[in-house]
């Protein structure tokens, strides 16, 4: 009895300790996690099934592994926020499969994603017809953005500068050059690239957010 006793306290503190740490890790929904996400989610379930089970061991240095993973997704949450570079790496870029109407195969073939997946998600969309879409784009997340070419006649936001980085792959994409954007935002007053947190190009139109003073 005592036993079972012990197994039930264990479940409920490792319960409310791992609610803890989920609210402090911050919400995402299941379909958004990064694969460092789902990582750091499977450790935790396996260390907190180990402690249950293993009512001989003791429970702080059991626990404890789950408060370090938890400080290494804050650390690196915290770095991502600061840099692209580190987001890309840890959760890596969303990818165009549909470009202009256009399947691409080689950015398929990279991520190593097939037509069927490309058939299967484009159902859950609600689309029909390959024909019909636009632009498809692969998320990070898995998820595939659709938009329609009758339901949505502009085109697609492309990032121009992210964290006040000229993103030179977004500008080939569309043609462009640094030295074209920097005239074109120099003829608008915006001079110091370094200074724009967000600068994206839609239907021949900038969009332009600034760092927040400190």
């Amino acid at each position: 009895m005592e036993e079972y006793l012990v197994i039930l306290l264990r479940t409920l503190l490792l319960y409310a300790i791992i609610v803890l740490v989920f609210r402090l890790m911050g919400k995402r929904e299941i379909g958004e996690l990064s694969i460092l996400d789902l990582v750091v989610y499977i450790m935790i379930a396996e260390i907190a099934v180990a402690a249950i089970e293993d009512i001989k061991t003791e429970l702080i240095p059991t626990i404890l592994p789950i408060f370090i993973l938890l400080l290494i997704q804050i650390g690196l949450a915290i770095l991502s926020l600061k840099s692209k570079r580190i987001r890309d790496l840890i959760d890596g870029k969303p990818t165009i499969i549909i470009n202009k109407g256009k399947i691409d195969e080689k950015a398929m073939k990279k991520q190593r994603y097939n037509i069927d997946d490309l058939l299967l998600q484009l159902r859950e969309k609600d689309v029909r017809n390959i024909a019909d879409v636009e632009f498809a784009i692969l998320e990070t997340s898995g998820k595939l953005s659709v938009f329609e070419k009758e339901s949505n006649k502009s085109g697609i936001t492309i990032p121009l500068i992210i964290d006040g980085v000229i993103q030179e792959a977004s500008l080939k994409e569309i043609g462009k050059n640094q030295s074209w954007l920097t005239q074109e935002l120099r003829k608008q007053g915006h001079i110091k690239m370094e200074k724009i947190s967000f600068c994206s190009f839609q239907d021949d139109k900038f969009y332009i957010d600034y760092f927040d003073e400190k």
